[in-house]
Formats: C-alpha cells, sequence, structure tokens
C-alpha cells in the first residue's frame, strides 16, 4: 500500500466522521433518541482512530537512533492497534450500555425528522468515504479477496478504515431501523435495540482489528510472493550456488529484514566470498524494493546442516557438523562471516 494512498482514505474518513458527529449529536438533542447518541459518540471515537492514524504514520518516519535502530516503522502497528482499543472501550461499550438503558427506560422519539435526515446523510457521506476506500484499496488488493487482503495487507491504516467505513454503514442502517421501528410502534424500545445491536458491531469489529494488528506487532513475514523473489535472487548458481535457509521480517510496512544462509563455492577466497554477498544483496533490493536490512551468511552446503533448520546452531544438543561436512577442503572460508566487521552497511 502506498503511504499517499492510506493517508487520502484516512483523511476522507476523517472528514466525514466530524461532519457526520456534529449532525448526529444535534439530532439526538432534538430527538432523545439513544441510537443517535451511541452513533455520535461511535463517529466522534471514529474522527479520534482516524487522528491516530494520521500521527502513528508521521511517528513511523523517524531516523533511526542507536537506541531503535532499526527505525520506528512499527509505530503504524502500535497506533492501529490503539484504535481498536478505542473502538472497543468508547464506541463498542458505551453504545452497549446506552441501548441496555433504553431498553429498561424507553421513551417516546421527540422530533423523529431530525434522527431520520442525520441518518439519510451519514450513510451518504460515509457512502463516499468507504468509496474511497476501497479505490485505494484495489490499487494494492490484486486478485485477493477482501477478507485476504484485510488479513494479509501489512499496512494497517487501509484495513483499518474499511472495516471502520464497513461497520459505520451498518451501523447507521441498524439505527434507522431502531428509529423507524420506534416510530411505527410507538415503542422506545426499539430505539434501545439498535443502539444495542450497534455497540455489538462495533466490539466485534474491534475484536477482528485487535486481532490482526496484534499478529503485525508480534512479527510477520514477507508475503509468499516476496519471499520467492528473495529466494530467487539471492541465488545465481555462480558464486552463490544455493540457498540454505531464510528468514523475513517486517520492521514496518514499508520495511523488511532479511536474514539467510547462503552456500558459496568452497575454494572461493573471502574476498570473493564477499563480493557475492554484496552482489546477492544488490539483487534483493532490486527485486523486493523494501528490503531495507539484509544479512546473508555465508557457508559450505551440507544436506545435514539443511535439514537442521536454522536454529540449529542455537539449539543445544543440536545435530553438529563433522569437519569434513563443515570444511570439505583445508582452508576454505565456510564459516567466514565477512560482514561481521561492519554490520552498519545494510543500513544505508
Amino acid at each position: 500500500m502506498s503511504a499517499s494512498g492510506g493517508t487520502k482514505a484516512i483523511v476522507a474518513a476523517l472528514s466525514a466522521n466530524l461532519a457526520i458527529a456534529v449532525a448526529k449529536f444535534v439530532a439526538f438533542l432534538f430527538s432523545g433518541s439513544s441510537s443517535m447518541l451511541a452513533e455520535s459518540v461511535h463517529s466522534l471515537a471514529d474522527s479520534g482512530n482516524q487522528g491516530l492514524l494520521l500521527l502513528g504514520g508521521k511517528r513511523a518516519k523517524r531516523e533511526a537512533t542507536p537506541q531503535h535502530p532499526f527505525g520506528y516503522g512499527r509505530e503504524r502497528f502500535i497506533y492501529a492497534f490503539l484504535v481498536s482499543i478505542v473502538l472497543f472501550s468508547v464506541g463498542g461499550m458505551f453504545a452497549v450500555y446506552e441501548g441496555y438503558e433504553k431498553i429498561k427506560h424507553p421513551h417516546a422519539l421527540e422530533h423523529w425528522y431530525w434522527p431520520v435526515g442525520v441518518l439519510v446523510f451519514a450513510i451518504i457521506a460515509e457512502g463516499f468515504s468507504f468509496r474511497t476506500a476501497i479505490k485505494e484499496s484495489n490499487v494494492t488488493r490484486g486478485s485477493l479477496s477482501w477478507t485476504e487482503f484485510i488479513r494479509r495487507a501489512k499496512a494497517p491504516e487501509l484495513p483499518v478504515v474499511l472495516l471502520e467505513d464497513f461497520g459505520a454503514l451498518i451501523g447507521l442502517v441498524l439505527a434507522l431501523g431502531g428509529v423507524g421501528l420506534a416510530l411505527g410502534t410507538g415503542n422506545g424500545v426499539w430505539d434501545g435495540v439498535g443502539t444495542l445491536c450497534i455497540g455489538i458491531l462495533l466490539i466485534i469489529i474491534a475484536i477482528v482489528l485487535a486481532s490482526e494488528t496484534k499478529s503485525l506487532l508480534l512479527g510477520e513475514a514477507a508475503g509468499t510472493d516476496a519471499v520467492d523473489r528473495i529466494g530467487e535472487a539471492i541465488v545465481d548458481g555462480d558464486t552463490v550456488t544455493r540457498l540454505i535457509h531464510m528468514r523475513t521480517l517486517h520492521l514496518g510496512p514499508e520495511e523488511l529484514l532479511v536474514a539467510a544462509k547462503i552456500a558459496v563455492r568452497a575454494n572461493d577466497t573471502a574476498a570473493q566470498v564477499a563480493t557475492a554477498i554484496n552482489a546477492a544483496e544488490a539483487r534483493i533490493r532490486e527485486a523486493v524494493p523494501i528490503a531495507r536490512v539484509i544479512y546473508l551468511e555465508p557457508d559450505i552446503y551440507s544436506e545435514k546442516e539443511a535439514e537442521a533448520g536454522p536454529d540449529r546452531e542455537a539449539t543445544p544438543g543440536g545435530p553438529a557438523l563433522t569437519p569434513e561436512e563443515a570444511h570439505p577442503e583445508e582452508g576454505t572460508p565456510g564459516g567466514a562471516h565477512p560482514e561481521e566487521g561492519n554490520p552498519g552497511k545494510d543500513h544505508a
């Protein structure tokens, strides 16, 4: 996802929600509808959420420091997680409480045309915001379904705005239904029922958002396509003969760490190995530009080592290579790590 596309969707949602929040609150003051109060708080919470997303995007652009050598890209994940908390507490729980109180103590609606008019206006405004989010998402969604896009997206802004706008539209329909039933039956309980449904909907959306952003905070690998491109770029068949194993990690939506053990020829000199690593790094960055931090460890290929996996050296009691497997030719540089003396070169 491009940062500009995400920002455009956030600004559109923020503008719509601020206008809708004011209109809903005015409608509540004139009609006494609890659905309108819940919806006004919902829109106000959404406005705050969009503010959090913009703030997270700005803070994530800060330069890396000695205390945070991999930068601040994950700030966007943190602020997206805060959005789910706000949506759950301020939006969902408040609406559930208001709905319960209205069902327990119902009263007739006054000046019904206020809530109805505001709800129609809100549906139009939210529809505009939702349309903008869909348009920006389609730029990068490709052939993925909407569910797959929300689950796989590494940039949290568009999935958050999509779910918020979708929930807002459904909530407006529920509010309109509650107000309509309350007017048609003369029983204010229906207004409370609509409010309660809105609260439950917001809580469900908040849980989905929290689950997805939690996964990003824990650290997700690159997508399958990116991993395949990196693997193909590493091996040139000449200086790098094989990819032994590799791990990737998103440091931010548009920053990727790549760590791999690669097989080089047993008779290569240290200078040749270093040149091979530099060339492999260049190929990786050309294939996947967001690969900002790359660590490549050269080794001599061993089937036993490859089968042991990347945790072999860190696992006590793990399988060890025989001297013949580790160094099939006397004096080979298989155990050399040419980049260890220059750890900062990959942060350029």
